[in-house]
């Protein structure tokens, strides 16, 4: 006989992170890419040099694959928590799927919008590849068959934690100080706008479900580490499109990216950290700031 939570004696703990970030979501996720006003970047686009147009297509080509490549890999989560997991965290990863199949919707958007029809994997670098063509299918299509602890943590970890949390915050990072810059773009970066903030609360629910694992047995936070240290290899490497010193077309420096994603990985190793010791109920309370 199955087991219904929601009309147990317990019911749902509206207290808990995971239905917070629901709550969230539902309030800041409704947003629609069809409300975004295109026209001035399609102008903006046409007036950027050469050199400025290939480097932001470049940097649009890895969010937009990527964008498809976790919307099909976030399915197998949602499964192994069905399974594993409390009915807030299955109720807010439903939210997930969503906000992903949207950030496809809005890059398509953008490109349409702007006469950009082209195919872009060609620019797809070794690195990249590497992680969004195999590890991260590899790692989250495992949940099917493997619900154990350390099974759903590289999942988190690859996905949450790396994927989005150090790949795609300096991705964001890249956007802003770009474009902000010429003072262009300004569909685009509405757009990236709520995109982040989407992706800020699947980090938070990352950081949380890793927490969760590390309270419920203090040794997975040395395995989690070890996890996310094996894969900063392809971030480094991915970040290696310019020489040291050397400045992106919109002048960025190479060396700034660096350090902005080195400090969104410390960032996250701190608070995982300060899991351990942590009660299961302290995890749950903890407060949503996404």
């Amino acid at each position: 006989m199955r087991y219904y939570v929601t009309t147990s004696e317990t019911g749902l703990n509206r207290d808990s992170l995971p239905y917070k970030l629901f709550e969230k979501a539902k309030k800041f996720g409704a947003w629609d890419p069809r409300d975004i006003d295109f026209s001035k970047d399609k102008a903006d686009w046409d007036s950027l040099p050469d050199e400025q147009r290939d480097s932001l297509l470049q940097l649009i080509s890895f969010f937009y694959s990527a964008e498809e490549a976790v919307t099909h890999d976030i399915l197998p989560l949602i499964y192994a928590i069905s399974k594993t997991g409390s009915m807030e965290e299955e109720m807010y990863l439903t939210s997930f799927l969503y906000e992903e199949a949207k950030h496809i919707d809005f890059f398509n958007l953008f490109l349409k919008n702007v006469g950009v029809e082209r195919e872009l994997n060609s620019l797809h670098s070794p690195a990249y590849r590497k992680l969004f063509d195999e590890i991260l299918p590899q790692t989250m299509e495992r949940l099917f068959q493997d619900q154990s602890p350390k099974a759903i943590a590289d999942a988190s970890v690859t996905y949450n934690m790396f994927a989005e949390g150090v790949l795609a915050e300096t991705g964001y990072w890249s956007f802003y100080e770009s474009l902000v810059k010429i003072n262009k773009m300004p569909g685009l970066l509405e757009g990236i706008t709520n995109i982040k903030r989407d992706e800020a609360r699947h980090i938070g629910f990352g950081t949380f479900l890793l927490q969760r694992l590390i309270s419920e047995d203090s040794s997975m936070l040395e395995y989690i580490l070890e996890k996310l240290s094996d894969l900063m290899p392809i971030a480094v490497e991915m970040n290696q499109t310019m020489r040291p010193g050397e400045v992106s077309p919109f002048g960025v420096k190479k060396s700034d990216g660096l350090d902005f994603m080195m400090k969104q990985l410390n960032v996250r190793i701190e608070v995982l950290k300060r899991a351990q010791g942590k009660t299961m109920e302290e995890i749950y309370k903890t407060e949503v700031v996404f």
